[in-house]
């Protein structure tokens, strides 16, 4: 499995390029939801699969490898049986709480309510 992710672009330098480089490492299918959970402290494989039910184990691996891969979380393997792995922040990790706080609290004001009307206006 593939653990490092393409860029979408091949330069980053124009003036938003940090915002999108940003999400570049963040963004996929539920690593926002992640790096959140890993938040409130260490996380073994399944409990993070019960915070995520719509994402299949193998779509999590490859979603905390990658995260691995750029440093932003820890992977820890203990040499038992069966294999016990706990996943935690890095330092650089910790530093996107106050980041992912605030998304919670703009996705709560702002994108719910338009992606819940959306999804109503479908009905």
């Amino acid at each position: 499995m593939d653990t490092v992710k393409k860029p979408r672009f091949t330069s980053y330098e124009y003036e938003a390029c940090p915002v999108e480089a940003s999400l570049e490492l963040i963004g996929g299918k539920g690593k926002g939801m992640i790096l959140y959970h890993l938040t409130n402290g260490t996380l073994r494989f399944n409990e993070i699969k019960r915070h995520l039910l719509f994402i299949t184990p193998r779509m999590l691996t490859k979603q905390l490898r990658e995260l691995e891969s750029v440093g932003l979380i820890n992977r820890k393997v203990f040499p038992e049986v069966p294999p016990k792995v706990e996943y935690s922040l890095t330092e650089k990790g910790q530093s996107l709480k106050p980041i992912l706080l605030l998304l919670k609290s703009w996705g709560e004001q702002h994108a719910l309510p338009v992606l819940i009307n959306q999804y109503s206006n479908n009905e």
